[in-house]
């Protein structure tokens, strides 16, 4: 089974209107979860994270704001930046434009009841976006993809391997995508803490977007 971990160049080239990884020159990662906020995961993720002292961006589902507000506030009350990934984590590609757009602001106004001078970020679920729809959402958003992706969601992957692909395909400026979800728990909660043990020793620090 073939796994893209890291985002083609190509790819990049061809969708230039996408903020796949910051250019940087010091130390410095992006840390991103997509698909909660939810009580079974997410506050783990915020243990973890303050034990390094890093920062990262959620990628909320609208629907989990509404049901779960205690945990996004928990995020924020500790230094890190909710994002929209639509109400009810829709495929772009299977969505009618004005559908998709409804539900992005959805979101969006769930985020400013708890953030209203956060910046507009938005990340398409699956990464599935149509031509129509990002150019409808670009200008009010930054649209963000990522460099690499650690398929923790993903249950015929070990974690050892989730662990070092990650690992493997991740240089300063990378923006990496886990997932706060149940589905991708058991890979995520074993390489999470390892991924910021390694970078943290090689004197790696971590950013929101």
């Amino acid at each position: 089974m073939l796994r893209l971990y890291k985002t083609p160049a190509l790819l990049r080239k061809l969708m230039p209107g996408y903020t796949w990884l910051k250019e940087e020159q010091t130390k410095k990662l992006y840390l991103t979860f997509d698909d909660g906020p939810i009580p079974e995961v997410t506050p783990w993720v915020l243990e973890q994270l303050a034990q390094y002292n890093a920062k990262a961006t959620f990628f909320t589902v609208g629907d989990n704001l509404v049901k779960y507000p205690e945990v996004a506030e928990q995020a924020l009350s500790q230094g890190h930046r909710l994002a929209n990934h639509t109400q009810h984590h829709l495929k772009g590609w299977k969505t009618p434009l004005q559908q998709y757009l409804h539900d992005v602001a959805q979101c969006q106004q769930e985020l400013e009841k708890l953030a209203p001078a956060a910046p507009k970020l938005f990340r398409p679920p699956y990464g599935r976006i149509t031509s129509r729809q990002s150019a409808a959402l670009r200008g009010t958003y930054e649209l963000v993809m990522w460099d690499v992706l650690t398929n923790d969601y993903d249950k015929s992957l070990s974690q050892e391997k989730c662990l070092q692909q990650t690992l493997k395909h991740t240089q300063s400026g990378s923006i990496i995508v886990f997932h706060d979800s149940l589905k991708a728990k058991q890979n995520m909660m074993y390489a999470l803490p390892r991924f910021l043990d390694h970078f943290t020793a090689a004197g790696y620090t971590f950013e929101t977007l």
